[in-house]
């Protein structure tokens, strides 16, 4: 089992605005994230740690602005923190081991799917496609990145 953690070097390399949305707890404009989009099968890790964090299965269009999963890949590797900033109550969502600011988790999802979206920043976020998992570590979790017809 790799070992995740958060690394200096990696923080050093951000961009601004991956260091702001990580490291200072901002949040990307609505409809600007590299992942909105993304239809691509693979995994999102943590762009600090690069431990898992949701697979591509769990992804849908919330028309939220952000990209928005049902649950984390692995839920160990979320924390859930009450945020009462910008005058509201929201649960933030962290990475367990990186400590990055991801995003935050309402439970205004799909009700089939358990009723959750997470609101996750891309730029907090670093996509692995299904065919380079294997090769960078994540090969247990292939299995999970594509919907079970």
């Amino acid at each position: 089992m790799a070992k995740y953690e958060r690394r200096t070097e990696v923080i050093e390399s951000l961009s601004p605005e991956q260091y702001r949305v990580t490291q200072e707890n901002g949040t990307e404009r609505p409809g600007t994230g590299a992942y909105l989009d993304n239809k691509e099968t693979g995994i999102y890790v943590d762009i600090v740690s690069g431990e898992p964090l949701f697979a591509s299965a769990a992804k849908y269009e919330s028309g939220c602005g952000w990209p928005s999963f049902v649950k984390p890949i692995e839920p160990d590797n979320i924390v859930e923190l009450r945020d009462t900033t910008h005058g509201m109550i929201r649960t933030e969502v962290r990475s367990a081991h990186g400590d990055s600011h991801l995003g935050h988790v309402f439970p205004d999802g799909p009700m089939d799917q358990g009723g959750l979206r997470y609101c996750i920043n891309s730029a907090s976020l670093r996509f692995i496609p299904r065919e380079e998992m294997e090769a960078e570590g994540y090969g247990q979790y292939v299995d999970q990145v594509e919907e079970v017809s």
